[in-house]
């Protein structure tokens, strides 16, 4: 009965990419920085990562390494142009895209706003690049006023539309959100249309845990569709039924949070089946990459580090762990967006070698395609397989 289990800790980098200044984020390391301004707070601990070989890994020189990896490690480097979470998963799963998905700096085009409008059949407020807990406290008001939802976009490929839910219920809000993404093809097909509903009077506004995420369908197959096609079972827990738009999934829960996530991939790891246990903890990046909150990124990883030895229990004898990133987003800098940045690699398993160094690998499906050797299936998707060096 083998698994694959990967687990994204949503935007943890370790450091900027040699690319980085290409995209504005050179310096960045979202890790790193976190470590240097919390480390000796009595209640920062990264010891469960530490000890699966975190501190192990290429360029990761400032983390405790004293005692032997458990696990095998390793640097992953995005070969994909961009640096948001579509772009980071899809290649996780075995996509490479060689350009990146649409950008707004400057809002959406005209001709895009008035198709929207009408399929909607109401006014919009916003069409700027914002913070999504700024712009709800600038237009927030206006919105409850008017009826009109605030539509907005970041440094990533993104159509973000925000409503309170007493004003324009969580239905109407989703079905505005496929509305948008049967607009936004061709040139201006944009990595996701996001749902971003609110709840609070003016002065005091709140995002609610109701987003969802209207992802484009992936341009070719993943290592979710061969292993779905193969007869395995491919669950999904948080996002990855989103971002992946359902495509090669057989079971998917979304989740209330870092936790929830936690609580729904220990009580499915418990359960019998093969194939892929995919899972998206959003927290790190949504609630405090974003928000330039260091010390509730430092809070978060403390949590999750806490809870690894719960799921390194639950695993079974023939199950592989992967624990990685989809991009960075550094709560130390300025920006408030996702920044290009190497992402770490952790495997550990009963069947998984100690302390193996995978180095710096070229491509993050170079994870789709150790999955697919290991369930043996046959797969055409980018990425070079690493089993055969982790496997005792």
């Amino acid at each position: 009965m083998k698994r694959g289990i990967i687990i994204v800790l949503d935007s943890v980098g370790i450091g900027a990419q040699p690319d980085a200044g290409l995209y504005g984020d050179e310096g960045s390391n979202t890790l790193g920085h976190i470590h240097k301004e919390l480390k000796d707070l009595p209640w920062f601990s990264l010891a469960n990562l530490e000890r699966l070989g975190l501190g192990h890994i290429d360029g990761v020189d400032y983390l405790n390494k004293s005692h032997p990896a458990i696990g095998s490690f390793a640097r992953m480097m995005e070969l994909s142009k961009g640096k948001d979470t579509t772009t980071g998963h899809w290649e996780i799963a075995g996509i490479v895209l060689d350009k990146p998905f649409p950008v707004y700096p400057d809002g959406f085009p005209t001709e895009i706003m008035q198709s929207f409008e009408e399929a909607i059949g109401r006014k919009t407020l916003g069409n700027f690049p914002a913070s999504g807990t700024q712009i709800i406290a600038d237009l927030g008001a206006e919105h409850m006023k008017t009826g009109f939802p605030i539509v907005y976009t970041s440094a990533d490929s993104v159509f973000q539309i925000a409503a309170h839910e007493e004003v324009i219920p969580l239905e109407t809000l989703y079905d505005m959100c496929q509305k948008a993404r049967r607009i936004l093809t061709g040139e201006h097909a944009v990595g996701r249309v996001i749902a971003r509903p609110f709840l609070g009077s003016p002065g005091d506004f709140r995002r609610t845990e109701n987003r969802r995420d209207f992802s484009l369908t992936p341009i070719r197959k993943t290592i979710l569709n061969y292993a779905a096609e193969h007869g395995y079972e491919v669950r999904a827990v948080g996002k990855i039924e989103d971002i992946f738009n359902r495509s090669g999934i057989t079971h998917a829960v979304h989740t209330g949070g870092n936790m929830d996530g936690v609580e729904r991939t220990l009580a499915w790891l418990k359960e019998d089946f093969s194939g892929i246990l995919f899972v998206n903890l959003v927290d790190f990046d949504m609630l405090y990459g974003h928000r330039n909150n260091v010390e509730g990124y430092g809070k978060a990883l403390t949590e999750l580090d806490g809870r690894l030895p719960e799921i390194i229990n639950a695993m079974k004898d023939d199950d592989i762990l992967f624990i990685t990133a989809d991009h960075g987003c550094d709560p130390s800098t300025e920006s408030t967006d996702h920044s290009r940045e190497y992402t770490p690699l952790l495997v550990y398993g009963k069947k998984v070698k100690a302390g193996i160094n995978l180095g710096t690998r070229k491509g993050f499906s170079d994870i789709a395609a150790t999955i697919a050797e290991y369930l043996d299936v046959e797969a055409d998707i980018a990425g070079e397989s690493f089993l055969s060096q982790v496997l005792k």
